[in-house]
């Protein structure tokens, strides 16, 4: 998505009144512990907003970044360690630019991520969130998303070194999602009825990050040669009817996970929605199958840290895919070869 020019900055809110983030969205003290006061433990810690104008029906695409920064004595150094932990979210359609989308779906359909309940088309992990807005909210024919990401960086005499960073659980980093859709809808001027909510448990993804195997994500014919001196992670993700998730990062200490591989069956309209303006076809990785009279998306994407490593080769593991998954929901996938 593009981002929108700088609005606002907000920092902490006067006494007796907390401060309030991502055009009202958000209140410090609620929910995640990226919000709390716990946050605020490293020494000199700051927590700092800044926003574009809100969305709307001329502007449709807005940003808002919730940023932390604090720094500690370094034993090593006479300048401070910092660290900088900021959330990031974005209201607009995703990117159009080809490989800018792969890498836009590659963070958000992640194998880490669960689907959420209750119809609500959108997956969250406790680093990232998506969820794609009714069809009131679409840019042309394209649907419109709002997204959390995480950012965690540490600045010291080593260099600059990116940490895992965790927003809250699941459940929490799914309430500020919702907060932040319904609060965004309603300045876009295209919010629903009645505010989306969420009142079902999440099905937590049961597979834990684990070193990548052959076959990938236990899909038959998802076969690679990750080979004995790299470290790729796979993430098992959301086993269902409507969504299948499976993806592979590879992982380096002080460097953000690189996408490696991704593979997503979407039958969902508005998931599928996700897809449209990519190059269609088996060598691109994009087909469309008819199940049960409904439309679905096969997607399989092969990035450059794999490349090469597919047995046979891209063609022949992504044809595995459509045929695997294609056959446990029912689909009739003979014609993709």
């Amino acid at each position: 998505m593009a981002g929108a020019g700088l609005y606002g900055l907000h920092t902490a809110g006067t006494w007796p009144f907390p401060s309030t983030y991502c055009w009202g969205a958000w209140q410090e003290d609620s929910g995640a512990s990226f919000l709390g006061k716990e946050a605020l433990g490293k020494s000199g810690s700051k927590r700092r907003a800044t926003e574009s104008a809100p969305p709307s029906t001329t502007s449709p695409e807005a940003t808002c970044t919730v940023a932390i920064a604090s720094s500690l004595a370094d034993s090593h150094s006479d300048k401070p360690l910092t660290f900088d932990d900021r959330v990031i979210v974005e209201y607009g359609p995703a990117p159009q630019e080809v490989e800018e989308r792969r890498a836009w779906i590659a963070h958000y359909l992640d194998g880490s991520t669960s689907p959420l309940p209750d119809g609500l088309n959108g997956l969250v992990a406790g680093d990232r969130a998506m969820l794609v807005l009714p069809e009131t909210c679409n840019v042309g024919s394209r649907p419109s998303t709002v997204t959390i990401r995480s950012e965690s960086w540490g600045d010291g005499h080593l260099g600059k070194k990116a940490m895992p960073f965790a927003v809250g659980n699941r459940m929490d980093v799914a309430r500020m999602l919702l907060d932040v859709a319904n609060t965004t809808m309603a300045k876009a001027g295209c919010a629903p009825t009645e505010p989306l909510r969420l009142s079902s448990p999440m099905a937590v993804v049961a597979e834990k990050d684990d070193g990548a195997t052959s076959p990938l994500c236990r899909i038959p014919g998802l076969t690679f040669e990750f080979g004995k001196d790299t470290n790729y992670q796979q993430h098992v993700g959301a086993v269902e009817k409507r969504l299948q998730t499976c993806s592979t990062v590879s992982r380096t200490r002080g460097r953000p996970d690189e996408p490696a591989a991704q593979f997503v069956m979407a039958a969902d309209p508005r998931l599928a929605a996700l897809f449209d303006g990519l190059p269609e076809g088996v060598d691109q990785g994009l087909v469309r199958v008819t199940c049960d009279g409904q439309q679905t998306v096969f997607y399989g994407n092969v990035a450059s840290a794999l490349k090469g490593r597919a047995r046979p080769d891209d063609r022949g593991v992504f044809t595995s895919f459509v045929q695997s998954v294609g056959k446990r929901i029912g689909c009739q996938t003979g014609g993709v070869a």
